[in-house]
């Protein structure tokens, strides 16, 4: 029996056995959000602010990889810190975005379909954002 083959049998048994484990431990909404989201604009806003309030949605993204979310938003450092999915039910999603300190901040989102989104703010505006391709 030759080591070596059954050594590089057992490595690659291995890895299958970790990445079944990584895919099955995510919450389906994790696979569904995956990817870059990009702002396209922003609704239930005074008026005298939808120029602006448009300007900053539309150089706004998220994007999702694995537990991971990065926040981009206009004039800012991109953020980035892990996520879970803390509740869902129907097309509303609460995520919990661990900050650097520690704590966690609810982001809101409702998911449209497969290529759009709103992220619901908490002052009652939403973003919509489509998946980049």
């Amino acid at each position: 029996m030759n080591h070596s083959n059954s050594r590089s049998s057992l490595v690659r048994l291995g890895l299958l056995i970790v990445l079944a484990t990584v895919a099955a431990c995510s919450h389906p909404v994790q696979r569904r959000l995956e990817g870059r989201w990009i702002g396209e604009s922003i609704e239930n806003v005074d008026q005298s602010f939808l120029a602006g309030a448009t300007g900053w949605a539309k150089g706004m993204s998220f994007e999702f990889a694995g537990d991971k979310l990065t926040v981009i938003i206009p004039a800012e450092e991109p953020r980035t810190g892990t996520y879970t999915v803390a509740s869902v039910h129907d097309e509303r999603v609460i995520l919990q975005a661990k900050r650097p300190d520690g704590t966690f901040d609810p982001v809101e989102l409702r998911l449209q379909d497969e290529h759009s989104l709103q992220w619901i703010l908490p002052s009652g505006a939403s973003v919509r954002l489509r998946k980049a391709n």
